[in-house]
């Protein structure tokens, strides 16, 4: 008789913060039925991934077993959760399961990819819950920094599991649930095997803050401002967005959404009815007419993002609207970590322009919508789990995650991305690694992280690009000689002369060294070719670029 075993093996999120993607299985090994919570994206940076528009986790080993799959359950409607759903979902296959509002930015998804928005199945709140082969799974409201966010209570033969996804404990959160204390305790009242938890702010020590204390100091804020106000924050938290827009209303000011996701988020929630009593906004066309000390801006791009609005006012213009001396920027956000230098670049960018920025270093007017130590031990506390998996969160979070439950009595495991876990005991056994990279998104194209397509093009960035024509007549002789372009690198070398010059002599040189047997032969001229050109241009400028070589051969009558 086969031993079934529940197993949980994160793709995505574990060992980073960003690119969520987690799977649940139940059966006997190798063959489990199986789960997927989430499937998001991160965000890439010019200096590990230039030109590259998405990142998304690897998911090779679940797509090899999409037959397995039972479903696809989605808890919130954030980028790094949602995000790769239309971009993954045809290689798995799967009904993908969410709540209303998640349900509707999931569908947008599908759709921008030309998928059917009736794969999405909008699924209520516990007490419904929804089958998918041994596991049934129900939606439990939590509270975050985006409307209808939900931990997944997930019941298998081996016992119940809760997926917190990212929570945090608000009783008054503006927007969305409340933390549900009584919900909570009903979910854990029969028994918890395993609680897999957030993990991001682990190391902060102070009880988490309700979304409810910003509006006071945002008001405040505001209202000490001479000229026009801008701020930015994350584009799906539709709790500041209404918190700073009423702010901005209180003092007089109209309000005015930049950015098509901003717009798009607002849109949607208002379409869910989550937020119809959201302050009135005014078009930027119209705001083009009012003064400029009577002017909130709320746009997108709190992480630097190139693109997006902030950005672009802190180049100059946006859409008609600008920053000038005496105005006022506020980051009511925190900056993800990786993103420092690209927040930090639009920050100073604002400052050369004579804007007052306004960062969030006292979280006076910003609030995480993850929960802080106190709350991770509050949940602890309340669920009283068998063991507790830390996920969502750096190496370091996982880790002092599971020294944590350790230290309370639980059972509890490090496992970053790839590492497989078996739950069926009193304690989690890591069984298995499974080899995990990423998928990009590059232009409209999907690749792996293991291609060669970014890995070549950071190579090029650092140092430069040699392109060199040679050709070769019938009779297996060179034809004139090497033609050169270079690019990315210094047009004068050295001596003097221009760069493509010295390549050119210098690749001439090694061709007439050849005899007609390497000659016959385009993969050994291209050896001999690149080994020239990168030795002039290394003797010249220092650098050892990357060459093409295009070998023409003439073909006699």
């Amino acid at each position: 008789m086969t031993k079934d075993r529940l197993i949980y093996l994160p793709l995505g999120g574990a060992g980073e913060i960003g690119m969520n993607c987690y799977v649940y299985g139940y059966g006997p090994k190798g063959h489990e039925r199986l789960i997927v919570v989430d499937l998001g994206v991160t965000f890439p940076n010019m200096d590990t991934s230039p030109g590259v528009d998405l990142i998304m986790p690897d998911i090779g080993w679940l797509a090899d077993r999409a037959d397995r799959i039972e479903g696809i359950f989605i808890t919130h409607a954030h980028e790094d959760h949602v995000g790769a759903v239309g971009l993954l979902w045809a290689r798995l296959r799967a009904p993908v399961f969410a709540r209303n509002f998640t349900g509707l930015i999931a569908q947008q998804k599908l759709e921008t990819r030309g998928e059917h928005p009736g794969i999405v199945n909008v699924t209520g709140p516990m007490p419904e819950m929804v089958e998918a082969g041994p596991f049934r799974v129900g939606f439990l409201p939590v509270s975050h920094s985006i409307p209808e966010s939900s931990s997944l209570v997930i019941d298998t033969p081996a016992g119940r599991i809760i997926h917190t996804a990212d929570f945090k404990i608000d009783r008054t959160p503006v927007v969305g649930e409340a933390f549900d204390d009584d919900a909570w305790k009903a979910a854990a009242a029969g028994g918890v095997k395993a609680l897999a938890c957030d993990s991001t702010n682990v190391f902060s020590e102070a009880p988490g803050r309700s979304e409810a204390t910003l509006a006071e100091p945002l008001t405040e804020l505001i209202g000490s401002a001479k000229g026009l106000v801008a701020a930015t924050t994350f584009a799906s938290n539709v709790a500041r967005l209404r918190t700073l827009a009423e702010a901005g209303i209180a003092t007089g000011r109209s309000v005015v959404l930049l950015g098509r996701a901003m717009n798009n988020m607002v849109a949607t929630a208002r379409e869910a009815g989550l937020i119809p009593d959201f302050p009135s906004t005014v078009p930027v066309e119209e705001a083009l007419d009012i003064s400029r000390e009577n002017l909130l801006l709320l746009v997108t791009g709190s992480q630097g993002e190139r693109r997006a609005a902030a950005a672009q006012l802190s180049q100059g213009k946006y859409l008609g609207m600008d920053l000038r001396e005496g105005d006022m920027f506020i980051f009511s956000s925190k900056t993800i970590p990786g993103n420092e230098r690209e927040v930090g670049r639009i920050m100073n960018n604002l400052s050369q322009l004579g804007v007052d920025v306004v960062g969030d270093g006292d979280h006076r007017y910003h609030v995480s919508g993850h929960a802080n130590r106190p709350d991770l031990e509050f949940m602890q506390d309340l669920v009283n789990p068998e063991m507790v998996i830390p996920m969502h969160g750096e190496h370091r979070h996982l880790r002092e995650h599971a020294r944590l439950a350790k230290e309370r009595g639980r059972g509890s495991v490090i496992a970053p991305n790839g590492t497989m876990v078996d739950l069926t005991g009193k304690r989690p056994v890591i069984v298995d690694e499974i080899e995990v990279s990423r998928t990009y998104l590059d232009g409209t194209v999907l690749i792996g992280a293991l291609d060669g397509v970014v890995r070549d093009r950071i190579r090029a960035a650092r140092n430069g690009t040699v392109v060199v024509s040679v050709i070769i007549d019938e009779d297996h002789e060179v034809l004139g000689g090497a033609w050169v372009h270079a690019s990315g690198l210094p047009k004068v070398g050295g001596a003097g002369i221009e760069l493509t010059e010295v390549i050119e002599e210098e690749v001439e040189k090694e061709l007439s060294r050849l005899g007609r047997k390497v000659l016959r032969d385009d993969d050994r001229v291209e050896d001999h070719v690149k080994r020239a050109a990168r030795k002039a241009a290394q003797s010249e400028v220092g650098k050892k670029p990357e060459v093409a070589v295009l070998i023409s051969r003439l073909e006699g009558e």
